[in-house]
């Protein structure tokens, strides 16, 4: 009976390696999306080129569409870093820690010291965070405001975002934190 309870277990514990798929897709979705980032950085130089082609001294330039592409690439690169932080702390959890992350102390960002699901959740809770923050921008980036329930809608979503970056700072400042 023992026998079998330690083939059992040496299976059991063996069986954490399926999580590698979910490191892989995690890194291959982090990579695609930090490229894709990138291609949106370059196409918003191109219409900022563009402009300057075109620029006439008193007229006016419509920057929203440059100032979506950049923004919308912000959005590409903090989710390819949830992505990221999702596939490192999936593999430290479950497989091995990252031996060249820990070989000095000050090698390793705090963000990247996991040591349970729960660590796992609020590094990926904080970006997520920040991905919303900055896909509100982008959205508000292309409302027009046409009367003052709009600019009230406007000033109450960025008080609540305001409030929710508070919360999240004071609940690591009281884990110690800063």
């Amino acid at each position: 009976m023992k026998i079998i309870e330690e083939i059992f277990e040496t299976f059991l514990f063996s069986s954490r390696l399926v999580t590698i798929l979910a490191v892989l897709g995690a890194l291959v979705a982090a990579f695609v999306m930090f490229v894709k980032g990138t291609l949106q950085i370059v196409d918003g130089l191109y219409i900022f080129c563009a402009q300057v082609k075109t620029f006439h001294p008193g007229t006016e330039h419509n920057s929203s569409a440059l100032v979506a592409h950049f923004v919308s690439s912000v959005d590409n690169y903090l989710f390819a870093t949830v992505l990221l932080i999702f596939s490192m702390g999936l593999y430290e959890l479950f497989i091995s820690k990252i031996d060249p992350a820990s070989r000095t102390a000050d090698s390793r960002p705090n963000w990247l010291k996991i040591n349970s699901l729960d660590d796992l959740k609020s590094s990926l809770g904080k970006v997520i965070l920040m991905i919303l923050i900055v896909s509100f921008f982008e959205e508000s980036l292309g409302i027009e405001y046409k009367n003052a329930l709009d600019l009230l809608f406007l000033g109450v979503g960025i008080i609540l975002i305001a409030g929710a970056l508070f919360l999240t700072h004071l609940k690591h400042k009281g884990k110690g934190e800063h």
